[in-house]
């Protein structure tokens, strides 16, 4: 199906099923643990070896030799498979670095062998023993001094944008702004480890993982391994978080299929907790700098984002700048991003990549603007609102409505009672609020879907489609019974096998869109397929309460399905409307903190996020994605911070102990609203996605509610005791 033209009337809108708020299908096998996630899948008839991946103790240079002889005596030992044996691999198109293979090392904890034995903890104490003699090379590993010969990279990560005249209208403006912001590198961190099973039957592999885009693994896989792609069936029907970091193929699943290979035995493979920080991927450091002139009156007539960060050879930036490309007005505008190169483990996407460290810095800056002009950053923003692409005035927003989302949050949260800046004080607590927008872009990638419905009437839906904990099962599975018009407990999900149809995938917050629109698709050829069996007219059937009708003629769903049943299968293609037509998603989060006057401690105590993202398909599972971004925009705010040493090259860091995550008591108030509203110019479903918007922003919310308890403004993240103490005395 191509989709081309603005959504109409559709069967969605009946909003029988969609857009209600039902639990989670999958919810119970997860809270029974009976969802078996990938380190989990067991067949008691197999005997499964286990491997233990031994990580590279420099961050750059080259592999001498590695020492396996007494690995190999070690007990319980079946295999151990080096870097250097397997040699130089391919990589494919959604690879940075090299995941094994060669005697080149890239960064720290790279892998550079796999041993294999009975049990794990055998695995486990095997690995200690293979011994590598490394030739270092000196590596830079600290982006402030990375930046200075930072370059610009090619046209394709388009880095640079500008319209009208920046630097005239900046040096002729009323009021300016000039200022540096940094954010560090932060971890995923989810609870599940990159985990994978590899088995092979002759030359054929399959692996059961924890792959958010089944597509994008088998195809790097299948390159990685040389073999062909159709030989390759890769699982991941449940994951236990992502964030971006299973978007891509990891050592894991590849670690697997060589230690299978070589033990000539299903093996299973878990990256240690130290392995998650430094052999996969994190989000980038930036270094940012924001200029904003204005009037007196508080219009924006020139703004600029420049920002620097840092990745491996052949790496990527982290899109610091693209949001201020499109969220607010001015004539006169001007963004450009740098591209050092650093030789720390692979910078790449965690959820809303460049979004989530650039408003941490450009909210911050419009609140520093607002003050700067006397003017309530809740109006400055406001005042500044844009329905066309500032950058291209002629390509309206296909829906927009950021201002209704500051007016709803503003009075909701009770914005009218925020005092000056250290002024409201509740015992040795300081208390402020902070504002910020929230903006996240709407992706679309084609997705595909194959719908049966069976002679018993269920509806079962097939696609390589992932959850990652987003309620990917739920929303798909009331997208077929409103398509089919059948009862929820009618259709049957299944996802993560890529045996089924290929789909978008789970990333970007373009899953739930992009997914529910492909098994739309192909509801709507399993539709004619009913319609053709029963010899009805087209023009006028209606599929509700398990039956189908046309005129004053009804036959049950059932019956339109033989012993063999019926099918439907397409793919959602998405036409020019992206281009014609900005489609985004906008946000308003508002936030309350206590600041202890003695320490510097930092509490929140309450949190509101404004959505507006389209039709919301299901009010549960986005709202618990919402609540899980806000606490992730905490976490982003005053604690996450992977520590780099600059010496070695590594992530200190690298556990759950001390990489420092907000958890449920450190957040007693969250309230999620959603703006009621479609936008037919995104999908057939008229929805976006919302789970990285509800993160967007957050951070400076905090950060701006900490400087009106205070009056100390912090522009380095995270904010910590130290950078706010040594002004607390003044306030106190």
């Amino acid at each position: 199906m191509k989709f081309d033209n603005p959504a109409t009337e559709n069967p969605i809108d009946q909003l029988k099923v969609v857009g209600k708020p039902i639990p989670r299908i999958d919810g119970q096998l997860k809270t029974t643990g009976k969802a078996m996630y990938a380190y989990e899948w067991h067949d008691p008839n197999v005997s499964y070896a286990y491997g233990y991946p031994v990580g590279s103790a420099i961050a750059k240079g080259r592999i001498k030799s590695i020492d396996t002889s007494i690995a190999r005596k070690a007990p319980g030992v079946l295999a151990v498979v080096t870097a250097p044996e397997v040699g130089e691999r391919k990589r494919g198109p959604y690879n940075t670095a090299g995941l094994f293979g060669g005697d080149k090392v890239q960064h720290y904890h790279q892998a550079v062998a796999v041993v294999v034995a009975e049990t794990f903890e055998q695995a486990r104490t095997a690995a200690m023993l293979v011994r590598v003699d490394y030739a270092v090379e000196d590596g830079a590993f600290d982006l402030k001094e990375a930046m200075k010969t930072a370059v610009k990279p090619d046209e394709s990560q388009q880095p640079d944008s500008a319209a009208g005249d920046f630097e005239g209208a900046f040096k002729e403006a009323a009021v300016t702004l000039d200022e540096h912001y940094t954010t560090p590198d932060q971890s995923h961190a989810m609870m599940e480890p990159h985990a994978s099973i590899a088995a092979w039957n002759g030359d054929e592999l399959t692996v059961w993982t924890s792959s958010q885009m089944i597509d994008w693994w088998r195809t790097n896989l299948a390159i990685t391994l040389d073999i062909d792609k159709e030989k390759v069936h890769l699982m991941s029907p449940f994951i236990g978080g992502g964030f971006g970091s299973k978007l891509f193929l990891r050592a894991d699943a590849v670690l697997a299929a060589f230690a299978a290979k070589a033990a000539k035995r299903p093996v299973k493979v878990a990256l240690p907790r130290p392995f998650l920080m430094n052999n996969t991927t994190h989000r980038p450091a930036t270094i940012q700098r924001i200029r904003i002139g204005a009037t007196h009156d508080g219009k924006i007539t020139a703004i600029a984002h420049e920002s620097w960060s840092g990745d491996l050879p052949g790496g990527g930036l982290e899109t610091a700048v693209n949001q201020t490309r499109l969220l607010y007005a001015g004539a006169n505008r001007m963004t450009a991003m740098r591209l050092a190169t650093l030789d720390l483990p692979e910078g790449n996407a965690m959820r809303a990549p460049g979004e989530a460290p650039g408003l941490m810095a450009l909210e911050i800056a419009m609140d520093e603007m607002a003050e700067k002009l006397q003017i309530d950053p809740v109006q400055f923003r406001i005042t500044n609102d844009t329905q066309v692409d500032p950058e291209n005035p002629q390509r309206p927003f296909s829906h927009r409505d950021l201002v209704g989302c500051l007016q709803t949050g503003a009075e909701r949260f009770g914005w009218n009672k925020r005092g000056k800046p250290s002024s409201r004080r509740e015992g040795n607590w300081l208390i402020g609020m902070g504002v910020a927008a929230a903006f996240r872009n709407n992706l679309l990638l084609p997705s595909a879907a194959r719908v049966r419905l069976g002679g018993d009437g269920v509806v079962t839906v097939e696609t390589d489609m992932t959850d990652i904990g987003t309620g990917s099962y739920t929303i798909i599975a009331q997208t077929a019974a409103e398509m089919m018009g059948v009862g929820i407990d009618k259709v049957a999900v299944h996802l993560g096998d890529s045996r089924f149809p290929v789909s978008s995938g789970s990333g970007g917050q373009f899953g739930a869109n992009c997914s529910t629109a492909g098994v739309y698709a192909a509801c709507v050829k399993l539709r004619e397929a009913v319609i053709l069996k029963l010899g009805f007219n087209s023009a006028d059937v209606v599929f509700e309460n398990g039956t189908v009708r046309s005129g004053n003629r009804s036959v049950p769903l059932a019956e339109a399905a033989d012993a063999s049943g019926l099918s439907g299968e397409d793919t959602i293609e998405w036409g020019n409307l992206g281009s014609t037509h900005q489609q985004s998603t906008f946000g308003a989060h508002f936030v309350e903190v206590a600041v202890d006057v003695a320490t510097g401690e930092s509490r929140i105590r309450r949190m509101l996020a404004v959505c507006a993202a389209g039709r919301i398909l299901n009010p549960i599972t986005a709202r618990s994605q919402v609540i899980g971004a806000m606490t992730m925009g905490v976490g982003g705010a005053l604690s996450e911070e992977l520590a780099v040493d600059t010496r070695r090259g590594f992530f200190v860091n690298h556990d759950l102990a001390g990489y420092e995550v907000p958890v449920h008591a450190d957040i007693p108030h969250q309230e999620v609203v959603f703006i009621d509203e479609t936008d037919p110019f995104s999908s057939p479903m008229k929805a976006k996605g919302v789970g990285e918007l509800g993160l967007c922003g957050v951070a400076a919310a905090v950060a701006n509610a900490i400087y009106n308890a205070t009056g100390i403004r912090v522009r380095h993240y995270p904010i910590t005791l130290d950078k706010l103490i040594g002004g607390l005395p003044d306030v106190a």
